[in-house]
């Protein structure tokens, strides 16, 4: 019997009876987005942040290489309202695109702001901050030339 059959089954709330069963399974992603519909997506978003006068985007193909996204774009704002603003601007650019689904994580005012688009990961860095978490080099293409797979850097 399933936990979640037994949590039904016991006494209590709805609530209690949710934390006996435990958190919900997330299902992994099986296969990656349809490349064209990635290649759309990033367009968008690189657009976007090029009318937002973001410096050094870059675009990672992780196709292959992680579980939770199949393209990373990352790009400097020189000011909090900055990173701000091209978030909002990409959450509104993407749900006129068709994605509705678009979390956005640090937008209150901080040094790096987190866009989850499903299959596509934006991060929004002060220049600071991006030196210090240096992405590119954790995600880049060097790591996999030294493995011997060249991975897919596009500077925009």
């Amino acid at each position: 019997m399933t936990a979640l059959a037994e949590a039904a089954r016991a006494p209590g709330t709805p609530r209690k009876k949710a934390a006996a069963a435990g958190p919900k399974r997330h299902v992994a992603r099986t296969a990656p987005a349809e490349p064209e519909l990635l290649d759309r997506w990033t367009g968008i978003i690189t657009e976007s942040l090029e009318a937002d006068k973001a410096e050094e985007i870059v675009v990672l193909n992780l196709t292959g290489r992680a579980a939770f996204a199949d393209r990373m774009v990352i790009a400097t704002g020189l000011a909090d309202r900055q990173i701000s603003a091209m978030a909002t601007h990409l959450e509104e650019k993407l749900g006129e695109a068709g994605l509705k689904r678009v979390l956005i994580e640090g937008a209150g005012g901080s040094d790096w702001v987190l866009i989850d688009a499903g299959d596509i990961i934006v991060h929004l860095f002060k220049r600071e901050a991006r030196a210090l978490y240096a992405l590119e080099r954790m995600w880049g293409a060097d790591l996999d030339e030294r493995d011997g797979d060249p991975g897919e850097v596009t500077q925009v």
